[in-house]
């Protein structure tokens, strides 16, 4: 037996004789508050952990920031050189109203935009059209035209901050704009930063906005990769996303796991049109949330880190370190926020973004305390920003890298994490991969489950939600929560720009690119990104190009999971 060995068998019968002994005599004079503790996710809980548990975790798994497999982190010095980008999200009403929230948010100090769309934008519904009727600009900003994404990034350097855009199945079009405005006013493709989401196997999973049915879906998600990979050599083409997976119930074990089954897909996909996976994987980013359970949400992101580093190795064949390295978007969770007593969600809020912090997140969007009434007012949006910058500026946690590595409950849960992701990826392929099961609905089942699972939990309450199950003041009233408003005169304000944009533009150019868009579409072997960039360009509005493949693909239906 080596001496690692030796000592981890020491310490299990110290352990032994620990609980023999002083905690069977304290337990007979105390109990403990509960039969059996675990995680938020199920993982169950010991009351110590010691050199034993991390016996089976081979130090080069830990290793240090920056290298391989990058569990303690993507890169050497991490918040040392710099802090995580504070991008907090924002979208309501027309571009212009939506102008004017990120630079009230820049001016206190964010770091990076993030975008919310409304459900016309994210559906590829013109404002126009009858289903967007009472939604325009209502939960996100409207964009149908490039003339509007003109006015959402007035007087904003492009090539100096960072944009997110929350956006999947009609992201193409976003992306194709926004290069469209970026050639309008002369920037240098290669200059800009940031990320359409564009993940789009979640939805079919989790969210449930889309349009086309999965696989030519996956395609325009395949064209807008490679298309990025040879123009936009800073920017994410995709955002594979677990936290809508999350909002909709899951466990946090498959919020990482589903992601990383995705990645497969989508790293199949590329790679089947020749493309080396090196030459776009460093480009690639996730989207992931924090929620309660603060030390575990700590090892799931180490986990993570390590699970996808070993993917592309092992099994893409990767050489480049850079296509090794999860990066990650974080956001706070929503599903976590309470409409009772409100303002414990600003305490719920900072907790997360900690533990988000202290799980080496590259970017963090910390949730407004109100967000469970409607979109943020600013004096939410502003506390939710210095909540971040407290942590950052004050807290002391940004000095050193993974602090809490080495920490024998953190390294052994993070090994639980990782084995039990490539339990569920081994699942998938056995059972014939990620787009058939998706279509199956297997992964709908499984977060159905875990959410049924959490309702009963709160219900009974098991899991505690203070406010709503636990603390509750019966005398509580709304009436004096000041919510951000709706602007009755959006859909009129915008519906008239849409009307513009359509009277001036050559209606004939138009008809002609968007025939040779369904050329292009129809030929599997070449990319939907330069044409639908032209169509933008000449004014075609989302809902132009949205319909005029409807006809060429049809539309999504749902198998149902029962």
């Amino acid at each position: 037996m080596n001496e690692p060995a030796r000592d981890a068998a020491r310490w299990a019968q110290e352990v032994a004789e620990w609980e023999a002994d002083e905690v069977a005599k304290f337990l007979a004079r105390s109990p403990e508050r509960k039969a059996q503790f675990a995680t938020l996710g199920g993982f169950p809980l010991k009351r110590v952990y010691t050199p034993s548990d991390v016996a089976d975790t081979p130090p080069a798994d830990i290793g240090l920031p920056g290298r391989y497999p990058f569990t303690r982190g993507p890169y050497p010095t991490m918040y040392r050189g710099r802090i995580w980008t504070m991008r907090q999200i924002a979208g309501f009403g027309t571009a212009e109203d939506t102008n004017g929230r990120f630079k009230y948010l820049i001016a206190n100090g964010q770091t990076g935009l993030s975008t919310d769309f409304d459900m016309p934008t994210l559906m590829g519904y013109d404002s126009d059209h009858p289903m967007s009727e009472g939604e325009v600009g209502r939960e996100g900003v409207a964009i149908d035209t490039l003339a509007d994404m003109e006015a959402l990034f007035d007087g904003i350097d492009l090539e100096r901050i960072s944009v997110s855009m929350t956006i999947n199945p009609s992201a193409w079009i976003l992306l194709a704009m926004y290069v469209a405005l970026a050639r309008r006013r002369g920037l240098d493709l290669d200059k800009l930063s940031g990320t359409i989401q564009a993940d789009i196997l979640k939805e079919y999973q989790a969210q449930k906005e889309w349009i086309y049915p999965v696989a030519p879906s996956v395609r325009i998600v395949r064209d807008c990769i490679t298309y990025c990979a040879r123009h936009m050599k800073r920017y994410n083409p995709i955002n594979i996303s677990g936290y809508h997976v999350s909002e909709a119930g899951s466990s946090p074990l498959d919020e990482i796991a589903f992601t990383m089954c995705n990645l497969i897909a989508y790293v199949e996909q590329v790679t089947a049109t020749g493309m080396h996976v090196d030459e776009f994987a460093p480009r690639l980013a996730f989207f992931y949330v924090c929620q309660a359970d603060f030390f575990e949400e700590i090892a799931k992101f180490r986990a993570a880190r390590r699970v996808y580093a070993k993917i592309m190795k092992e099994r893409f064949g990767a050489r480049n370190p850079e296509s090794m390295r999860l990066r990650f978007h974080c956001q706070t969770a929503a599903a976590s926020l309470t409409r009772p007593q409100h303002k414990v969600n600003i305490v719920r809020t900072s907790l997360q973004a900690l533990a988000a912090v202290l799980g080496g997140a590259q970017s963090l969007h910390t949730n407004g305390m109100d967000e469970a009434f409607a979109i943020p007012t600013e004096e939410a949006m502003r506390i939710a920003l210095r909540t971040q910058q407290v942590v950052a500026e004050e807290s002391g946690v940004a000095s050193v890298v993974d602090p809490l590595g080495g920490s024998y409950f953190v390294e052994s849960l993070t090994t639980q994490y990782e084995k039990a992701i490539f339990a569920v990826i081994d699942e998938v392929d056995a059972k014939g991969g990620t787009v058939k099961l998706t279509e199956e609905g297997w992964f709908q089942r499984r977060i159905a489950d875990f959410a049924y699972e959490t309702a009963l939990k709160k219900a009974s309450g098991e899991k505690p939600v203070l406010g709503v199950n636990r603390y509750v003041d019966p005398h509580e009233t709304f009436d004096d929560v000041e919510l951000h408003p709706y602007d009755k005169s959006t859909a009129q304000r915008q519906i008239a720009r849409l009307n513009r944009v359509r009277a001036e533009r050559d209606g004939a150019k138009v008809a002609a690119l968007l025939e040779r868009l369904v050329e292009v579409a129809r030929d599997e072997t070449q990319n939907v990104m330069p044409v639908t960039i032209e169509l933008v360009a000449a004014g075609a509005s989302m809902g132009d190009v949205v319909e005029k493949l409807k006809g060429l693909w049809g539309t999504y239906r749902e198998r149902p999971v029962f």
